[in-house]
């Protein structure tokens, strides 16, 4: 009878200790059925990098760049998949609609924090459908002309234009199309300055600078990535860059706000999304591998080289600027009442 009496108290007791561990569990928000020993370790499959652009774009070389140092440190391959269309949309929507759980990443760009603003019927949004990693680059875009053009500073536009007025044509622009950077960069330039220049919206940007290279439109505002090697071999003249530093490849550019645009600050970037939902502990997983390839000598010298300014943000940090341009570009596109035709 004693044995049988020792035997239940020891049962009751077992039982006890379990039910105080189980509520213990959950009342830290816990999940006491998923243990380390039966939880899928992260990654244990390869890794899709969606990037929203064609093949060989300045998007697609930076995130292969950055992809194979990735594969190394998380010990799964990270494959670079381009899905390019509706200036990214068709990418983004992809990861937007992913299952959250770190296999299926985004590459975005600057068109990220735009789209929003001028596509109005997305299936997806730009802000609560996704979850920030890490920003990879930030890139100055430069405003140029053409060498023969009578402008030599960012003075002489902004007197142009207000010489103009409506008693004249006033000066021209080029750009890669309505609600591209290079459009609403110049449309933030012209806003700050208070003064009006005339768009002529092109197809690309390649079409768009071999214009004023050729001398039919005066004045350009695009990305460093593509400008700079022409401003060197003498077939663009810069004029200065968008950012609030100047740029490290082309340190004797000056900046926007040193030529008489007190305040003007936009970049061109690059940087890592998963959808929303993905747990924390994934994402930050990825953020780290992120930094770490960014920082490597070797792809950061591959970013200098090409005019981007490697960063490597953490997801909080890349939250904040990411919400930050998404505010910004939308006040532009509204003031300036850009449509998509």
């Amino acid at each position: 009878m004693l044995r049988r009496k020792r035997a239940l108290l020891m049962t009751m007791g077992f039982a006890l200790a379990c039910s105080i561990s189980v509520a213990q569990a959950q009342s830290q928000g816990q999940n006491p059925a998923l243990s380390e020993s039966n939880t899928e370790p992260y990654p244990s499959r390869p890794i899709r990098l969606i990037v929203g652009f064609p093949a060989g774009g300045a998007s697609d070389v930076a995130a292969r760049a950055i992809a194979g140092h990735m594969a190394e440190l998380l010990g799964q391959p990270v494959v670079v998949e381009n899905k390019p269309g509706a200036a990214g949309n068709i990418g983004s929507e992809m990861v937007a609609k992913s299952k959250p759980d770190g296999y299926t990443l985004l590459f975005g760009t600057i068109s990220s924090s735009i789209n929003g603003s001028l596509y109005k019927n997305l299936t997806y949004d730009p802000v609560k459908d996704f979850t920030a990693i890490s920003q990879v680059t930030s890139t100055p875009f430069l405003l140029v002309v053409n060498p023969a053009s009578p402008y030599r500073s960012v003075k002489d536009i902004i007197d142009a234009a207000r010489a103009a007025g409506s008693a004249q044509k006033l000066p021209d622009y080029a750009t890669a199309g309505n609600g591209s950077g290079s459009h609403l960069f110049m449309e933030l330039f012209t806003s700050m300055a208070g003064i009006k220049l005339s768009h002529v919206p092109y197809r690309g940007a390649a079409p768009a600078m071999a214009d004023v290279m050729g001398g039919q439109v005066p004045i350009a505002f695009d990305n460093i990535l593509t400008t700079l090697a022409q401003v060197q071999g003498g077939k663009l003249r810069a004029l200065a860059v968008s950012t609030t530093q100047r740029s490290s490849v082309a340190p004797d550019i000056p900046t926007m706000s040193e030529s008489g645009v007190p305040g003007y600050d936009a970049t061109a970037w690059f940087g890592l999304f998963a959808p929303a939902g993905t747990p924390v502990a994934i994402v930050n997983k990825i953020a780290q591998a992120t930094q770490k390839s960014v920082l490597t000598p070797e792809v950061r010298a591959s970013l200098l080289k090409s005019g981007a300014e490697p960063v490597g943000s953490t997801p909080k940090e890349f939250d904040t600027f990411y919400k930050a341009e998404v505010a910004k570009w939308a006040r532009v596109v509204e003031s300036a009442k850009v449509k998509i035709d």
